[in-house]
């Protein structure tokens, strides 16, 4: 796919008109969500990335946009996990309900920026060493088994080390101050907890960033697609969290199947680099992961129903890649 300077301006010009458009609704009155508004700000998102979509199967033929709707399904799907992340968070630091529109919408405006420069560095590795798609596999085959063992514990946003360095470099109040990461107590200018949610948020999504780049470059090495799908997947985060945080916690098999997905596409990669090197080796087409990854996400939803429905106790975990104190149990 020839890629001109031209359709990056003009991709990355919407997608920031998208943003701008985002933070207008966002300003004009912090707010609740409710599921009305939720679903249309969804329906919108998730029309504009399929419509792009389908404008690659036409403009570029069936290859590119397969290769396009199945990285945008990894980073959806990936996605959602990021959204039982962020409940925790904003559960932890006990964030007003009308500030969660705009702690998520900076997640996401930083998430896109990191991804950014991780799809940067990461298209020029490939370029460059052939061996990356060794390495991006084997991130992505321990990732998915260390998500695989740990499936059934959450994150502890508390813990992470930058927001403890931040706490000792700051004096904190207790309380909020609306949108402000700053106030003043008695004259003395103290950060408020928002601030701490930021960090919290910004390094989950570096994190995340880590593991979701290698696995777009997993099905596809266009960088252009990979940004787009990127960004696509994630504009439409901020509705899907308030469309989806009532059920998020009935999906209790999401993170076994996002490992099962992380370590097919980091085997993808590795049978990628081996095929280069020897044609005798298999490769794992477009069509066919996007196919698979598909499967497993039908498997996942139905297999939570079935499980909800005879254990209605059963509640969804974000899986964690470093084990916590406790062991992973089965579901």
């Amino acid at each position: 796919m020839d890629v001109t300077p031209a359709l990056w301006t003009v991709t990355i010009a919407g997608i920031a008109l998208l943003i701008a458009l985002d933070f207008v609704a966002v300003s004009r009155k912090p707010h609740e969500v409710m599921f009305r508004e939720a679903l249309l700000w969804s329906v919108f998102y998730i029309g504009i990335a399929v419509a792009f979509g389908i404008a690659m199967l036409v403009w570029q033929g069936s290859d590119v946009g397969s290769q396009y709707f199945a990285a945008y399904l990894v980073e959806k799907s990936l996605s959602v996990d990021n959204l039982f992340v962020f409940i925790i968070i904003l559960a932890q630091f006990a964030v007003p309900v009308e500030l969660h529109q705009r702690v998520l919408l900076f997640g996401v405006v930083l998430a896109l920026i990191l991804r950014a420069a991780f799809i940067a560095v990461g298209a020029a590795a490939l370029s460059t060493f052939a061996f990356t798609f060794v390495i991006f596999g084997a991130v992505l085959i321990w990732t998915g088994i260390q998500l695989a063992r740990h499936r059934n514990e959450d994150p502890e946003p508390q813990d992470n080390a930058v927001v403890r360095i931040v706490r000792r470099r700051f004096a904190f109040t207790d309380e909020y101050d609306g949108t402000r990461a700053f106030t003043r107590v008695d004259g003395r200018r103290m950060a408020t907890p928002l601030l701490l949610v930021m960090i919290a948020i910004g390094s989950t999504d570096l994190l995340f960033a880590l593991d979701s780049i290698p696995a777009t470059f997993g099905v596809t090495q266009i960088p252009y697609l990979v940004f787009a799908a990127n960004a696509f997947a994630l504009l439409g985060l901020r509705a899907l969290y308030f469309l989806l945080k009532g059920l998020l916690d009935k999906l209790v098999y999401l993170s076994t199947g996002l490992a099962v997905i992380l370590v097919f596409i980091g085997v993808k990669l590795v049978l990628t680099y081996l095929h280069e090197v020897n044609a005798a080796f298999p490769k794992i087409s477009t069509n066919a992961s996007l196919v698979f990854i598909g499967m497993v996400l039908v498997v996942v939803a139905v297999a939570s129903w079935v499980k909800v429905r005879r254990d209605p106790d059963a509640i969804a975990h974000a899986g964690r890649v470093t084990g916590g104190d406790a062991e992973a149990t089965d579901s």
